[in-house]
């Protein structure tokens, strides 16, 4: 009997032993653990023909997160990025690049990209309630959801203030317009620029569309030159309007050219002659060689981090998307153990408050605010490609 007393008290004293172990090492993990990230998401298309807007996202979205992370984190606790290539799909691709993200453990989403990619996956998210910010999917469609918001600018935004810009500086009397029919990006800019510049006085003398992989513009360019016009809308991506700007050249077609962000790329297109881009003009929440010190820094930053390349407008939006995150989870105390839909279900009340903006490299120097109907509302700016460059107007 003597020596199962002794047993049992053994046993017992092993007992509380590893149950205290066990207690110590759960409270160390929940409260110690430095390795603990709060991990922010990027889709969009890191190969294909909208590579430069994919990677210009994801190289100054890793810039801000290194810069916040090098200071000490958000309240001391570090970001981390993971990434997925939706390769700018709007189907299968782009669902399987955010649920990619999931499984890495995304708890923010900033993207996608692209409209069409963002389209199909905001539903997705909202059922997933993940906090999204994109910073350049730019259709109106994709904040039709209350935890979506956009730092660019709507594609509505962009059709009116271009066709009023136009109009203002009296560019031309004759204006046409080439535009992708099976992109919700390019026939939301134009329906908007359609409806706003018959307000504004402006004559369309010609609407000419493609679809999706289209290479051969000669006949979109022929009615534009028949019809007189003396500039050409071209709400498109860089890799159309390149080859629309060699054709045109190439039957001695020199109208004024004007577009919106998605021009931002032209001049990165290896192999392109750039003198063909020469005073081509685009609306932009952003230009490089803007004299502010913020703008100046970020530059000087991702020129040393990435071979000296010059960033484009989304690599502006994405690191501005960043910083706005991290103001967001400083301001709202939001810890890596959080799950993403308690953390969604904060931000996307903080950031549509009153009182929350964000002054960043994007706006022509306006902070930028939102609402819930998930549009920033920001400046935009006029540039002007001059000597191989962008420049402000």
């Amino acid at each position: 009997m003597k020596n199962l007393k002794k047993v049992l008290a053994v046993l017992v004293a092993l007992t509380l032993v590893v149950t205290c172990f066990a207690a110590c090492g759960g409270n160390e993990g929940k409260k110690d653990d430095t390795s603990a990230t709060i991990k922010i998401g990027v889709s969009g298309p890191l190969t294909g023909g909208a590579a430069q807007y994919g990677n210009a996202v994801v190289n100054a979205a890793k810039l801000a997160v290194d810069e916040i992370n090098a200071a000490g984190g958000v309240n001391g606790v570090k970001l981390e990025l993971v990434t997925a290539d939706d390769e700018a799909d709007s189907g299968d691709k782009a669902v399987s690049a955010y649920n990619s993200l999931k499984d890495q453990g995304m708890q923010i989403f900033l993207g996608t990209v692209t409209s069409g990619s963002c389209l199909a996956v905001i539903d997705k998210t909202a059922a997933d309630q993940m906090f999204q910010l994109t910073p350049s999917a730019s259709a109106d469609a994709v904040i039709a959801n209350d935890n979506t918001f956009q730092i660019c600018f709507t594609d509505s935004n962009q059709g009116v203030g271009s066709a009023q810009y136009i109009a203002n500086n009296k560019l031309a009397e004759k204006v046409a317009v080439i535009y992708d029919s099976s992109d919700a990006y390019s026939t939301g800019i134009y329906n908007q620029f359609k409806a706003e510049a018959a307000k504004q006085g402006v004559t369309l003398v010609a609407e000419q569309s493609f679809q999706k992989d289209n290479k051969d513009f000669s006949a979109q360019i022929n009615a534009c030159k028949a019809a007189g016009a003396e500039l050409v809308f071209l709400p498109i991506y860089y890799t159309e309007a390149s080859l629309i700007l060699q054709q045109a050249a190439a039957i001695d077609y020199a109208p004024k050219f004007f577009g919106c962000d998605g021009l931002d790329g032209l001049l990165a297109i290896e192999g392109f002659d750039t003198k063909l881009a020469e005073g081509v003009m685009l609306l932009t929440p952003f230009a490089a060689d803007a004299e502010d010190e913020a703008t100046q820094n970020f530059v000087k930053a991702y020129k040393a981090a990435y071979n000296n390349e010059t960033p484009n407008q989304f690599a502006a939006d994405a690191y501005d998307g960043i910083y706005i995150i991290a103001k967001l989870i400083e301001q709202e105390g939001i810890t890596a153990d959080m799950s993403a839909a308690d953390i969604c279900a904060k931000l996307k009340v903080a950031i549509c408050a009153d009182g929350f903006s964000y002054m960043g490299i994007t706006g022509a120097g306006s902070a930028l605010t939102w609402d819930k109907s998930g549009a920033v509302s920001k400046a935009p700016m006029a540039v002007v490609i001059k000597d191989g460059a962008y420049a402000a107007l």
